[in-house]
């Protein structure tokens, strides 16, 4: 039985008639190639110029014609020279992405440690001390001696009064060093322990810090 001949046996003989041709891939000439070949088309155009300014009949056209030329000569070639420098030199090296993104409010853990926080005074201690200072001061002298020493230990005993407050409302407090790259350095303080280390990488989040 005889097989009939369609388009598609054709286009397959075809195709299994042409030769194999391997894509070759060519290297981009270096710069002192492209010069040279520059160089050798503004000879040659120079010499056309030339042919041409020389059946000029007349004299001074003919001197400005060959003027014209070497001007135009000498524009090719340092445009050429200028092309040749400019890809010799080696393209800037960019930074890791990781470094051109860097945090600027990330930085590692110095110090940890507890410090004694002193507490707030309060106006009801500076009145109780100002009392207490202007009974112990009513007590001394006679006279206008007397109110003196009655306004001065009222005036000390507010004073003493809102730092004895402040001692016995005073709490101990987990301080945190964080130093960052730019130099700066902030400390932040816990009621209790963070669980922070030194050597902890750490970034700034609402007033405080969290791990990276």
């Amino acid at each position: 039985m005889r097989t009939p001949f369609t388009p598609f046996l054709a286009a397959a003989m075809i195709l299994c008639a042409c030769p194999f041709v391997q894509a070759q891939t060519t290297a981009p000439p270096s710069a002192k190639a492209q010069f040279d070949a520059a160089s050798k088309q503004a000879d040659a155009r120079f010499q056309t110029d030339q042919q041409l300014c020389n059946k000029d009949p007349d004299s001074a056209s003919r001197m400005q014609c060959k003027r014209d030329a070497n001007a135009e000569y000498d524009k090719a070639i340092a445009a050429a020279k200028a092309h040749m420098a400019a890809s010799a030199i080696p393209a800037p090296v960019q930074a890791p992405q990781s470094v051109q993104s860097a945090c600027a409010d990330c930085g590692k853990v110095v110090s940890v440690g507890q410090i004694e926080k002193k507490g707030e005074g309060s106006a009801m201690g500076m009145v109780a001390g100002g009392v207490a200072g202007a009974l112990l001061g009513n007590q001394i002298g006679g006279g206008t001696g007397k109110t003196l020493a009655t306004v001065g230990g009222a005036a000390g005993g507010a004073f003493a009064g809102r730092e004895i407050e402040k001692r016995m409302t005073s709490q101990k407090v987990w301080n945190v060093k964080v130093q960052y790259a730019n130099g700066n350095s902030s400390n932040f303080e816990f009621q209790n322990d963070p669980g922070f280390r030194v050597g902890d990488s750490v970034k700034n989040s609402d007033r405080s810090i969290v791990r990276q």
